[in-house]
């Protein structure tokens, strides 16, 4: 029985993603930053276990803790909403040292095992805001668009080796806690200047009836890409995002 390690799992699409796994027969092992069993159902095939992707030391824990594993997916992340003159640089470090240098990290963390074994799956969930360029989300847009390059790049260098490295990109997905992690983000609010726009924005979304993104939609893109070995490169996840692919 093939394992898999999800980060991010204490909600929305990583809760959805191990959910999935678990259902279809895999060992799942799922990270939170504060490991709650009862969020997915109790399983001989279920492990819950701590990770703070920002801390050296927690992801060394985990990686001896987990053992082997067949597929990592990367989903782990925050999000933040406003505008770059309301964007601290504190904030902004704390959005790439999550999206972009954790990933990095739990990636980094698995190769050798990868490596040693000629084979593995590493599956990076970054977003369609990557596809076309939307307000208020700059810094945020920047940290998944790093992932983006960072795996493209990355799956030429590990395809030698036989291990794969794909890409999940999720549309608009407002059942997940997105918006409400991005607005912890937001002490100061928007600056004074943008407040139109930026309420503009947000009437905007709360009004539209366009198709959205729902968590198993990325649940099944994660499932595509660790199972299929034909599977392309970017995989939207998504009504919403395979109109964005496609456009």
């Amino acid at each position: 029985m093939k394992t898999i390690l999800i980060t991010g799992c204490s909600s929305g699409f990583g809760l959805e993603i191990a959910r999935d796994f678990l259902e279809r027969g895999w060992n799942v092992i799922a990270t939170m930053r504060t490991p709650r069993e009862d969020l997915l159902p109790p399983s001989e095939h279920l492990r819950v276990l701590p990770l703070d992707v920002t801390d050296p030391q927690s992801i060394h824990r985990l990686i001896d803790a987990a053992g082997p594993i067949d597929a990592l997916v990367n989903n782990a992340g925050i999000g933040l909403l406003n505008a770059l003159e309301g964007t601290s640089m504190d904030a902004a470090r704390e959005l790439f040292e999550t999206n972009t240098l954790g990933t990095i990290a739990m990636t980094q963390a698995v190769l050798p095992q990868f490596r040693e074994r000629a084979g593995g799956v590493i599956v990076n969930v970054t977003s369609t805001v990557t596809l076309r360029p939307l307000h208020l989300l700059s810094v945020y847009t920047a940290t998944k668009a790093a992932v983006n390059a960072f795996t493209e790049s990355l799956a030429l260098e590990l395809e030698p080796f036989g291990i794969r490295v794909r890409l999940v990109l999720p549309g608009r997905a407002p059942e997940t806690r997105f918006g409400e992690n991005a607005r912890s983000r937001m002490s100061a609010g928007f600056p004074e200047a943008y407040t139109g726009l930026a309420q503009g924005v947000m009437n905007g979304w709360a009004q539209s009836t366009d198709p959205v993104t729902h968590a198993a939609d990325v649940a099944e893109a994660v499932w595509h890409a660790v199972t299929d070995p034909a599977s392309p490169m970017r995989l939207p996840a998504g009504a919403d995002a395979v109109a964005w692919a496609a456009a």
